[in-house]
């Protein structure tokens, strides 16, 4: 039985593998570096998932396409939406988390559409689950009392005598908002499909609370609302 020589993995190693001293030593293999394409590849694939994610359970965009929230936002806005505060919605699904609170009464919230759950329609909740509401010509009544809406925008109408007419499907009289239901209306009342006319909105179909104005372009002139950005949305 012949002992086996030793191997001194300090003594220095030439090209061939072997040592000053004639006898055989080990080569470390250096760890192969990963190539450019595949390093861009690997951290595209997390920015994306890294969006989903945000855009999913925490915060996503929207653009405001219509004046039914005016002088609030316009039609150019581009907005941010909390989804996180009402608690996320799991994806490919109507089941919300936990969320740090309820939707309240002058939120500004994004909701699927009720006739049409493919479109996100967007305006401020009036009534929350368990409120009467009633609407008399341009005043708002919830539980009894007139809500006080300094963001309203009204266009002056004549005078008129006498009971103004009510054509509305919800609100003409007493109205009890449904639990885990809410009644929205559109700051611009008298350009704005809200649920005076097709009904309550789902808690389970609110997305979020709008929080902010990152953009605004006022397409009909061509420039960009300066004044607008950053804006906080209350």
């Amino acid at each position: 039985m012949t002992d086996e020589p030793k191997v001194d993995l300090n003594a220095p190693v030439r090209m061939d593998g072997s040592a000053r001293d004639g006898t055989a030593t080990a080569v470390r293999a250096r760890p192969r570096r990963k190539s450019l394409l595949r390093e861009y590849a690997e951290a595209i694939v997390i920015a994306v998932l890294l969006a989903l994610v945000i855009r999913t359970l925490v915060v996503q965009a929207f653009t405001i396409p219509s004046g039914s929230m005016m002088d609030t936002l316009l039609v150019g806005d581009y907005i941010l939406v909390n989804k996180f505060l009402y608690g996320p919605e799991l994806p490919f699904t109507d089941t919300h988390v936990p969320g740090l609170r309820a939707p309240g009464r002058g939120d500004i919230v994004v909701f699927k559409y009720p006739q049409d759950e493919k479109r996100d329609f967007i305006k401020r909740i009036v009534g929350t689950p368990g409120d009467t509401v009633q609407v008399r010509g341009p005043q708002v009544f919830v539980n009894g009392a007139p809500l006080r809406e300094p963001y309203v925008k009204r266009v002056d109408a004549p005078l008129s005598g006498g009971q103004t007419y009510c054509g509305y499907a919800y609100g003409c009289e007493p109205t009890l908002v449904p639990p885990d239901s809410y009644f929205v209306m559109g700051d611009n009342r008298d350009n704005s499909q809200d649920s005076r006319y097709w009904g309550f909105v789902r808690r389970d179909k609110i997305k979020g609370k709008a929080f902010l104005i990152y953009w605004s372009w006022d397409s009909d002139r061509h420039w960009l609302r300066w004044w607008r950005l950053a804006h906080y949305i209350p």
